[in-house]
């Protein structure tokens, strides 16, 4: 991409999309156009057309999407369908329709089979059952990947759909209800280390293993894909974005410990559910590319934690 080239990045505010708008920043980028939802709302085609018709962006970042934790996909399976359904379906054809150049979609790894075997290869999407509690969310993006291949293969276009692991980084969700466990375990023993609590409950046995990828490096991996990848003969490219290693919750626990400075007691809460044993995906293909991850789990979790504190 030209240093000068339009690039839109949808999902600005979000996680991931944030940090897409500081890796560009930092690069030199310097045609960045945002919207927030309420200057335009994706879910509207005529809003989304007249957007793309106006800014005529050449160079797409699909970030922006409905998320949530397993109490919000049971609860509103309905509106997590539809809504990126919709953000999906308006971005990726008005992208076809005025000729940009490369978009990314950005997916979730939930979207493969609840037992698929580990490591989770790229292949193996669409081969079983989903997991229940969110397979709303699942399908659409899945929706979403079908989507990009439709249009490589019939107009030729070059959208690059990529699955990122578990992300963390500035911008996260640290409301307990909601947050994934390391954003939800850094608030916890920060605040046991502020009130002097005597212990820090986890739910599960701390058995379970997670991998887990700073946003900067997904980041780094989006810029990576959308000015290197070659999509001539490859209409149905797929990328896993991951580390390729996975810790389990317990030692999580004790780094996390370690890096907030809380010397109380781990309480494992055994009544509560595990969740899958294992989710770790391949990334051998994104590795052939010549990417890899930078930012080691405790280097990042150290930054992760000075960012919260700084913003509580």
């Amino acid at each position: 991409m030209n240093k000068n080239a339009r690039i839109y990045v949808a999902g600005h505010r979000g996680l991931v999309g944030s940090a897409i708008i500081r890796r560009l920043e930092t690069e030199g980028y310097t045609h960045l156009i945002t919207r927030t939802h309420s200057e335009l709302d994706l879910t509207d085609p005529h809003a989304v057309t007249h957007f793309f018709s106006v800014e005529k962006p050449e160079y797409v970042f699909l970030a922006a999407a409905k998320v949530g934790g397993i109490l919000a996909n049971q609860t509103y399976p309905a509106e997590f369908i539809h809504q990126n359904l919709m953000i999906q379906t308006n971005v990726i054809h008005s992208s076809y329709v005025h000729g940009i150049k490369k978009l990314l979609f950005l997916g979730s790894s939930c979207i493969y089979p609840k037992m698929a075997p580990q490591p989770i290869k790229e292949e193996y999407l669409m081969t079983g059952p989903l997991e229940p509690t969110n397979s709303a969310y699942a399908v659409a993006k899945i929706a979403g990947i079908e989507m990009c291949w439709a249009y490589n293969k019939q107009y030729g276009t070059h959208f690059i759909p990529v699955m990122p692991t578990n992300l963390y980084g500035p911008n996260d969700n640290y409301d307990l209800e909601t947050a994934h466990v390391l954003p939800a375990l850094i608030r916890k023993f920060h605040e046991a280390k502020t009130n002097n609590a005597e212990s820090v409950t986890i739910w599960g046995t701390g058995k379970p293993k997670r991998e887990f990828l700073h946003v900067d490096d997904m980041a780094d991996a989006c810029l990576h894909l959308i000015t290197q990848t070659d999509m001539t003969n490859d209409n149905e490219t797929l990328f896993n974005i991951g580390t390729g290693y996975e810790i389990s919750i317990k030692d999580l626990g004790e780094l996390i410990r370690n890096i907030v400075g809380y010397k109380g007691k781990i309480i494992f809460d055994n009544s509560k559910p595990n969740g899958t044993h294992r989710k770790i995906i391949d990334v051998t293909k994104i590795k052939k590319t010549g990417w890899s991850n930078k930012i080691k789990l405790s280097k990042g979790i150290v930054s992760t934690y000075r960012n919260y504190t700084q913003t509580q």
